[in-house]
């Protein structure tokens, strides 16, 4: 009766919220405090669940003992944040002096978890700004905090870079952007084929000027070569 009245109780706290429609989606409004506790709570009854399915002793054996709470907290509060915080704040700044040239900044670690098969994937996310004149530029801290917003959640490669050109764009209004994220897959590496953790994916996506402009796409490419060759 206990255990009944206690899902009850977290089921109501936490379907408050417009349920988003995919899975790198964020939620309808940041959770509160008590709200992360009532997911955590009601994800730690079900990995409990998934745990004696799979007949692993969660209740005696010392070294998973508490293991559902800790991963529930864990996909709350770190992998699948993004989800459920605002966006971070952007800082703007005056272009005073109309730069008008390419801006690039990385490599950007990337952290995320593929959506297919809840493995990590990881590797380094590079962004070319194209300013506007009259615009406004922002602080290259910004740009880490927004990679990491979107890549905390389930993803997919080719829609996280797309999901972080859409909202600089958004948000900066520059003449052009380019996103490009090189990354190892453990759902590759882990399992199935076991692959290399020397394989890559790369994806990159491009808006306004630069996807228009071949010579300024060539620009991009080779100074995200430079930096990744600068980091080895």
């Amino acid at each position: 009766m206990v255990i009944h009245m206690e899902r009850q109780h977290v089921s109501v706290s936490i379907h408050r919220l417009r349920p988003p429609r995919l899975a790198n989606e964020g939620v309808n409004g940041a959770l509160d405090s008590s709200e992360r506790a009532a997911m955590i709570g009601a994800a730690t009854l079900k990995l409990e669940e998934l745990f004696d399915v799979l007949q692993v002793d969660h209740r005696n054996d010392h070294n998973t003992r508490d293991t559902p709470q800790r991963v529930a907290k864990m996909f709350v509060e770190e992998i699948m944040h993004g989800r459920y915080c605002d966006p971070p704040a952007i800082t703007e700044f005056d272009n005073a002096q109309g730069f008008d040239q390419l801006i690039v900044t990385g490599p950007i670690d990337v952290r995320s978890t593929c959506a297919h098969h809840l493995m990590p994937f990881y590797g380094e996310a590079t962004i070319g700004v194209l300013p506007a004149p009259g615009g406004k530029l922002i602080g290259l801290s910004k740009y880490d905090r927004i990679v990491d917003y979107f890549a905390s959640r389930l993803q997919i490669q080719e829609e996280l870079v797309k999901q972080i050109g859409e909202y600089l764009v958004e948000k900066t209004a520059p003449r052009g952007l380019a996103v490009r994220v090189s990354a190892v897959h453990m759902c590759k590496t882990q399992r199935g084929v076991r692959a290399s953790h020397r394989g890559r994916m790369v994806s990159t996506a491009y808006w306004g000027v630069l996807a228009e402009d071949a010579g300024l796409k060539a620009e991009f490419q080779q100074e995200c070569i430079s930096l990744e060759r600068g980091r080895s």
